[in-house]
């Protein structure tokens, strides 16, 4: 899945809500001790999600690629790849998001990406921008 959004804030402020844990916690709604390094193990402490058979809990992630301000690229458990690009346009920043690794024909995976899909393309913009707008220039 891909969703592609407009920030009216520079890639530097957006990098810091990316990778600075306690941003990041503020709009994906949940803990983590992520640091933007390459190889750096980090957990995201995830709500149960009883529709998708998810019971909640931690979800191992490593860091794969580290552009700063440019490219951040995560696994997202055993399966998912999740990576955001940051492109200036003007004044802000377009920040394109790439959740793949699917498997289509696993009705939990097909789930998973239905409900995740509605939220990586409702709740989180909304919940990123609230987040960049709050925080100093």
């Amino acid at each position: 899945m891909h969703v592609d959004q407009f920030l009216a804030h520079p890639p530097r402020k957006v990098w810091r809500a990316l990778t600075e844990p306690d941003l990041l916690e503020r709009w994906l709604r949940m803990p983590n001790d992520i640091e933007p390094v390459v190889g750096h193990r980090f957990e995201l402490l995830a709500d149960p999600v009883p529709a998708a058979g998810f019971s909640g809990g931690p979800v191992a992630c490593e860091v794969l690629v580290v552009e700063p301000e440019r490219l951040l690229s995560i696994s997202w458990g055993p399966e998912w790849t999740v990576t955001w690009r940051l492109e200036p346009e003007g004044r802000g920043t377009r920040l394109v998001l790439s959740h793949e690794g699917f498997d289509p024909d696993d009705e939990f995976q097909r789930m998973s990406r239905r409900i995740m899909g509605g939220g990586w393309r409702t709740g989180v913009p909304k919940a990123l921008a609230r987040v960049l707008d709050e925080m100093p220039d």
